[in-house]
């Protein structure tokens, strides 16, 4: 066996701690917010075993709430336990879905199809007891968010935005306000702008995946952490010395993947210097992406222009291993029919986005989208 020196011993045992501290976190914040849930089950329960008309049940819970503070301390305030009462409403199926296609069979494959979610609660106990592990009762629960995070998503009515919301959370580790910051900026309504009910459908299953170039693109994109809003002017140089100063803002709007490579990258073709506002590199489809920045309307020469850079880049720059290249061009403004009949029908690589410097209106997309 080779002697491991100092260095490498202090290495391999702040590696241990570390996970260790990381599962110990995610396994105290699910099962806090599991405990919420059925904290909300018993309530609703208590309800419907009682004549609990609405005056009743709020006396109810201001009772409770009093006693459970004394004994337990904060958390239990009259909201809070109101919270989880609609946290249980809202993901009760969920659970039931989650936890049944979890559990292990009984002798003979019996499964709890039709048991209650006080049956299968009991079911699931036993299996961890026999289990004896932790990661198992972190496996056998659908809440992988803390519980900050459902009390917003439960205030989303629609369920497949919902399910879209909560699956983007853990899969990109978004804190509280970035998960504000996504819902309220309508990014599922941006998304869903592009894609059929089918496509829509399949964000609430498998959240935004990303196969395509044109699964990569938002229309629009919602810039308002520039602060550009508060101008009465500003020029392209602003708005990309404004990008470049909220460079980690501007990437969490892209969206994953995206890997910022250089600013006014400049290119030369027959003695002439062009200049590319901003070059990203996307990880997942392995394809350089060109931006560029427009502050008016979109003009056919602006896309004759990204033609002419995505070109050079798929002939100079990219490896012969990596995808074409990717032109996006961001405006205040665009025509379609220019787009149309600028880049063809077989354009697959360049796209025009409006961008907004405030959020926008998602009853508004979603009237768009509707129609």
């Amino acid at each position: 066996m080779s002697k491991i020196t100092a260095i490498q011993l202090f290495k391999n045992i702040k590696t241990l701690v570390q996970q260790s501290r990381q599962e110990l976190y995610s396994i105290v914040n699910t099962t806090l917010t599991e405990t919420y849930f059925h904290t909300g089950r018993l309530i609703v329960e208590s309800e419907q075993q009682g004549s609990n008309r609405a005056a009743y049940a709020k006396e109810t819970l201001i009772n409770l709430s009093a006693k459970l503070t004394e004994v337990l301390g904060k958390g239990f305030s009259v909201d809070n336990l109101e919270n989880m009462r609609k946290f249980y409403l809202v993901y009760k199926d969920q659970y039931l879905k989650y936890i049944r296609k979890n559990l292990p069979s009984e002798p003979g494959g019996r499964q709890l199809k039709n048991a209650s979610i006080s049956e299968t609660v009991s079911r699931k106990s036993s299996s961890i007891q026999k289990s004896g592990t932790l990661s198992r009762k972190l496996h056998l629960s659908p809440f992988k968010l803390p519980w900050s995070h459902y009390i917003l998503l439960t205030s989303i009515e629609n369920s497949i935005e919902r399910k879209f919301y909560e699956i983007e959370a853990a899969a990109e580790n978004w804190s509280l306000r970035e998960l504000k910051r996504q819902y309220e900026s309508a990014l599922f309504e941006r998304l869903a702008l592009s894609r059929n009910k089918a496509k829509v459908k399949e964000l609430s299953k498998k959240g935004h995946l990303i196969e395509n170039p044109s699964d990569a693109i938002k229309d629009p994109y919602i810039l308002e952490f520039l602060d550009l809003q508060e101008k009465d002017f500003y020029s392209e140089n602003d708005l990309e010395k404004a990008i470049i100063n909220k460079l980690e803002h501007f990437l969490l709007e892209l969206g994953k993947g995206f890997l910022f490579v250089d600013r006014q990258k400049r290119i030369k073709m027959d003695g002439d210097d062009y200049k590319i506002d901003l070059v990203f590199y996307h990880r997942l489809l392995r394809s350089f992406v060109l931006i560029d920045l427009k502050i008016g309307t979109l003009k056919h020469q602006d896309l004759g222009q990204m033609q002419m850079y995505v070109n050079y880049y798929d002939e100079e720059i990219k490896a012969a291993d990596e995808n074409k290249t990717i032109g996006i061009i961001l405006c205040k403004n665009k025509k379609e029919s220019t787009i149309k009949y600028t880049l063809g029908k077989g354009n697959k690589q360049i796209f025009a986005s409006k961008y907004k410097v405030y959020f926008p209106e998602k009853q508004i997309l979603k009237l768009i989208r509707e129609q």
